[in-house]
Order: C-alpha cells, then sequence, then structure tokens
C-alpha cells in the first residue's frame, strides 16, 4: 500500500505581517525634523503637527521693551525739571512783555526809562536796574534775540546747570553795560559828551544772550562752533558798521568775548546733555 500523507489542517493563527519600514537614520536620529524637506525655509510655521496629528503653531514672540527716547529736537527748548532757570526766566519776559503789549505806549517808555542803565541810573540804583533792565526784550518776545535767548539759554543749561548758566548771563549782562556806560561818564567828566548822555535809553537781555553764546560756543565741537562764531560775528560787525547805536554796537561784541572768557570754568563743569524731563 502507499502511503499517503494527509494535508495539513488549516491553522486559527493570523499570517505573520509584513515588518513596518523603517524611517530614514536621519529622521529616525532627529525626530523633531522628521517629514522636513532639506532647503525649504519657514516649514514649521505652515503645517507643522505634533504626534496626534494636530497642528503646531510657534509661541508669539514678545516684542522687547524699549524705554520712551524724548526727540532731540524737543532738548532745544526749556522744560520745568530739565531747565529750570530758562524756564522760568522765559515765563516772567513772556508776562513782562505780554502785559506790556496791553498798555499805553507812553507808560511803557516811562517803565523803559525807569529801567535804563543809563549813567544817572547806575550811579543810583545800580542793582536795581540791572535787575530792572533784563526783564526787557527790545523788539517784543518774537525778536530775534528772545528766540536766541530761549535756545541759547536752553542748551547752555542743560550741559552746565542752572545756576552756572545765570551766572554766565550776568557776567555778560553786568559786565558788557559798565563797560559800555562808564567810558560814557568819563567823557561827561572830560566834557567830550554832552550831559544829556548820561540819560541815554538802554535796556534788554542782548548782552546776557551774547555772553550765553559765547560761552555754549566753547562746549561744542569745532564744526559747529567755529561756524556760529563767525556768523554771530559777521552780524555784530555789520551792526558795527551801520553804526545807528555806538554803545550797544560795542556792547555786544564785548559780552561776546565775556562769553569765550569763560570757557576755561564752563568746560571743567561740562556735562552731557541730560534728555528733556
Amino acid at each position: 500500500m502507499e502511503r499517503t500523507v494527509p494535508p495539513p489542517a488549516a491553522s486559527d493563527a493570523p499570517p505573520p505581517e509584513a515588518p513596518a519600514p523603517q524611517a530614514p537614520v536621519s529622521d529616525a536620529c532627529f525626530p523633531d525634523v522628521a517629514g522636513l524637506l532639506d532647503g525649504m525655509p519657514r516649514q514649521r510655521e505652515r503645517g507643522e503637527t505634533d504626534t496626534a496629528g494636530t497642528p503646531v503653531t510657534s509661541p508669539p514672540t514678545t516684542a522687547p521693551d524699549t524705554p520712551f527716547r524724548v526727540p532731540r529736537l524737543l532738548w532745544l527748548l526749556p522744560t520745568p525739571t530739565g531747565t529750570p532757570f530758562t524756564f522760568v526766566y522765559g515765563a516772567v519776559l513772556a508776562v513782562v512783555s505780554l502785559v506790556a503789549a496791553q498798555l499805553d505806549p507812553a507808560v511803557v517808555h516811562t517803565l523803559h526809562q525807569g529801567s535804563s542803565t543809563d549813567v544817572a541810573h547806575l550811579a543810583r540804583t545800580p542793582v536795581l536796574v540791572l535787575v530792572a533792565s533784563a526783564l526787557w526784550i527790545a523788539g517784543g518776545i518774537l525778536s530775534p534775540y528772545a528766540l536766541a535767548l530761549l535756545f541759547v539759554l536752553t542748551a547752555l543749561e542743560r550741559r552746565i546747570g542752572g545756576v552756572r548758566t545765570a551766572g554766565v548771563f550776568l557776567l555778560g549782562h553786568i559786565g558788557a553795560t559798565l563797560a559800555t556806560e562808564v567810558p560814557v561818564g568819563l567823557a561827561v567828566l572830560a566834557g567830550q559828551l554832552p550831559a544829556s548822555s548820561l540819560h541815554r535809553l538802554d535796556y534788554g537781555v542782548s548782552f546776557g544772550v551774547a555772553a550765553s553764546l559765547g560761552a555754549l560756543a566753547g562746549l561744542l565741537g569745532p564744526w559747529l562752533r567755529w561756524p556760529l562764531l563767525a556768523l554771530f560775528g559777521w552780524v555784530l560787525v555789520a551792526d558795527l558798521i551801520a553804526f545807528t547805536d555806538p554803545l550797544t554796537d560795542w556792547g555786544h561784541p564785548i559780552a561776546l568775548m565775556i562769553g569765550v572768557a569763560t570757557w576755561p570754568l564752563v568746560r571743567r563743569r561740562y556735562r552731557r546733555p541730560v534728555a528733556a524731563g
């Protein structure tokens, strides 16, 4: 008899599954870059998903806090805390000018005469007239010297402080006044000028402004210092050539030289300008 082999019995176990394809070595080593294409930037911002298939978005970045900075142009203007002397003095000059604009011209002229730093007043009440004459702006609040006072004193005070700025201003105001009025008194005594010269009208802030500008020039760089002095000097020379008011026209160059003479002092007290406050 031929031996017959029975067919194998059907097994209940499922057939073995094929092995899953292995991920590339580079992706397996760096799972956070799996699925990204080479050379394609910003792929995570578009369509990155986590293991559950949920899109992943990057947390928003917060802009760094930057301190508020005052534009440098505002540093030219006086402020109560940054330049108290210039701010208060400018406010007083503005009030005086506005009040004078409402008064009768004859009354204003009388006030000017009472505040004049002429020889007669300097001989009787020197302190009073030196202070009173510095409260008037020749030409009004919108005159060139009013604008120059605002910007020059502000720039100078931010560099050397309010007390020293006031000192420079008064030094030019008083020094140039005495330098022009004392020769007039001596000339009257010598008979070279009439007695009416003792009562000439003289008031205003221009001598103090000229001295402050001269002091400020010493704190600026050469590229700004010499053009500023040359421009202002040219204006003063033009006034001397016109010779419409000899004493005042000579007083401005004297005040400017007084300011220049303070360079060693103001440079020792120099500090970098602070922000407007």
